[in-house]
Order: C-alpha cells, then structure tokens, then sequence
C-alpha cells in the first residue's frame, strides 16, 4: 500500500468512486433517453479503477499503470462525479459531491504528489 495513503483520503476517493458509479450510468440514460446505456456505462466506471493500479500503491494490480495515469484515472472518476451529479440530482446533494472531491483531493495531496513522482517504492 502507498505510504501516503490515509483513512481520509482512502474514504474519501471511495465516497466519489460511488457518486460516479451511481450518477454516471444515470446521467447516460437520462441524457441520451436511452436506458440500456447505464449499463456499459457503470461497467467502464468499475472496471477502470478496478484494473488500473500502481504498484506499491494497491495490494493488487491487475494492469501496473505508471503514477500519473493512475491520477488521471482518479481525476476522470472525479470529474465524472461531479459532473453527472450537477446533471442528475438536486444541486444541494451535487455540491456535496464537490465538496467530497475538493477533501479527495486535499487528503490524497501527498499520495498524488508520490504518483506524479512515479511512486517510488520506500
């Protein structure tokens, strides 16, 4: 596990991860009228977390991806959150959404700083 990895940031990262897995594949639907594409839509938001991992920084890897991808991948899972939950729910609970990524992001800074870095193993 990453040595800059905390409860916060960890809780936090999770907490968007979901946001993005329920309001991404809803806001597909919704914005394109068509259901069925809140399925692939949730399969793509799981499975590229899921398979892209740095080592040293998850207990499994299934695809080693360089540090800075890893903050892309994260960025993009974010961005998706907040942007899906403006789209789908009620602005109140969107800004909460926001305001969990604004901690994601001030709780993982020195996880995101080592990744950059290119996670050096300690």
């Amino acid at each position: 596990m990453s040595p800059y990895d905390t409860a916060a940031s960890a809780i936090t990262r999770f907490l968007v991860e979901v946001a993005a897995w329920v309001a991404g594949p809803w806001a597909a639907a919704s914005l394109t009228g068509r259901g069925w594409l809140a399925v692939p839509a949730l399969v793509v938001l799981v499975a590229i977390p899921a398979m892209f991992s740095t080592p040293g920084d998850k207990k499994s890897v299934v695809v080693p991806t360089p540090g800075p991808i890893r903050i892309a991948v994260e960025l993009f899972l974010l961005a998706v959150a907040v942007g899906a939950a403006a789209t789908v729910w009620p602005v109140p609970v969107a800004i909460g959404v926001a305001i969990v990524g604004v901690v994601m992001l001030a709780t993982g800074a020195k996880r995101y700083r080592w990744l950059a870095e290119g996670a050096p193993l300690s």
